[in-house]
């Protein structure tokens, strides 16, 4: 048996799965695309079973490649800021994901920054500025507007996250709910001096506290893979981290003041800044 790191990297038009050799050799690799769906102008959003069916068929397509693999770990990387809903009782979505693009809270982010105390505490504790792009107003829309939302919430089954931990969760079986800094910092929900949610910004937005994902080191344990899939169980889940994140990593940025840029559906640019939090623009 050949000893293989399967990667999975779940992106805005698809999901790809590669198998790496423990010394670092592409061994396999497969890419399904899934359907875009547009419901409104400005408004995008992706079927979350579409996503996990994308997943499995991505790695099925691996294993078949290379039947004499065994896969000793796991790591995934996701697109960010896309919101999924589901109940932790079926394990099913209630909506479908609103996409990191979506724009149908632009309104709601324009009325945010004609606040300036408040534009200005968001910023402070998140690092990020308000706008529609990051998925506290998207969890805010949903509570607002999905009755099966508001209804799994008063239930206390109601499960918030981005892509990455509903892909744990399903990996998982449904017994974790996590996810890790680099995909919690983009939710303009967490406070990245203090590395938890920031309750204050729940409030703000709605968002109950027991819906969300706890929050993991990037480079730690999310769990094993459940029984019932084409891969075995008991795999452990080792690394999660947004994929623009990662692509810093990947692209060897290790020292401040080292930057990548990725054209991918969009493009963007990071820079390692250091262990010292930059100082915000006057």
């Amino acid at each position: 048996m050949t000893e293989c790191v399967l990667a999975i990297d779940q992106g805005t038009t698809g999901s790809r799965a590669v198998l790496y050799s423990v010394d670092g050799a592409r061994v396999a690799s497969s890419y399904r695309e899934f359907p875009q769906r547009f419901p409104r102008p400005a408004w995008v959003e992706h079927d979350p079973v579409e996503i996990w069916e994308s997943v499995q068929l991505c790695v099925r397509d691996v294993l078949e490649e290379t039947p004499l693999a065994s896969i000793a770990c796991i790591g995934i990387t996701n697109q960010r800021e896309t919101a999924v809903a589901w109940d932790a009782e079926t394990s099913l979505p209630l909506h479908n994901a609103i996409v990191w693009q979506c724009r149908r809270t632009a309104a709601r982010c324009a009325e945010l920054n004609a606040q300036d105390a408040t534009t200005d505490s968001i910023r402070r504790t998140t690092g990020l500025p308000v706008d529609a792009y990051f998925s506290a107003t998207k969890f805010e829309w949903l509570m607002k507007n999905v009755p099966e939302v508001q209804a799994s919430a008063r239930r206390g089954t109601l499960r918030l996250g981005t892509v990455d931990s509903w892909l744990v969760w399903k990996l998982t079986g449904g017994s974790l709910h996590a996810s890790d800094y680099t995909n919690a910092a983009r939710t303009m929900l967490f406070d990245i001096d203090r590395l938890c949610w920031s309750g204050e910004l729940l409030s703000t937005f709605g968002v109950p506290a027991f819906a969300l994902p706890e929050v993991r080191c990037s480079s730690g344990g999310f769990g094993v893979t459940a029984a019932g899939y084409s891969w075995p169980a008991g795999i452990p889940i080792t690394g999660v981290a947004g994929d623009q994140q990662a692509a810093l990593f990947g692209q060897a940025c290790f020292s401040p003041g080292s930057a990548k840029n990725t054209y991918g559906t969009g493009a963007f640019v990071l820079m390692n800044v250091g262990a010292q939090r930059p100082t915000d623009d006057p």
